[in-house]
């Protein structure tokens, strides 16, 4: 069993910083793309960042300039540093990998974790 768990939201002013961080755990045996997504209320879930297992990335246009995503391949951990933030960042952020377990591939999803950015 693959399990994604997600730290870091909370309440920040605008123009603040938060980092997230999301840590796999269980029969791992190898990950390839993480990333995270986020979804307001009343609104779709959207990308937000993407990292691959080689270290490529992928961003939203919104973001694009302040937000960073990294992974720790040898903690099978990814972050997602985010600066100057606005309110309509505020969204439910979820962490999302294509994880190995000794049988096949699969898409896995964190919990979520809440960030508002208010003043």
């Amino acid at each position: 069993q693959v399990q994604l768990v997600e730290s870091g939201g909370g309440l920040v002013q605008p123009g603040g910083s938060l980092r997230l961080s999301c840590a796999a755990s269980g029969s791992i045996f190898s990950i390839n793309a993480m990333g995270w997504y986020r979804q307001a209320p009343g609104k779709q879930r959207e990308l937000v960042a993407a990292i691959i297992s080689g270290g490529s990335t992928n961003y939203a246009d919104s973001v694009k300039g302040r937000f960073t995503i990294s992974r720790d391949n040898a903690k099978n951990t990814v972050y997602l540093q985010m600066n100057s933030l606005k309110p309509e960042d505020t969204a439910v952020y979820y962490c999302n990998a294509d994880i190995a377990t000794m049988g096949a591939w699969g898409d896995y999803w964190g919990q979520g974790t809440q960030v508002t950015v208010s003043s």
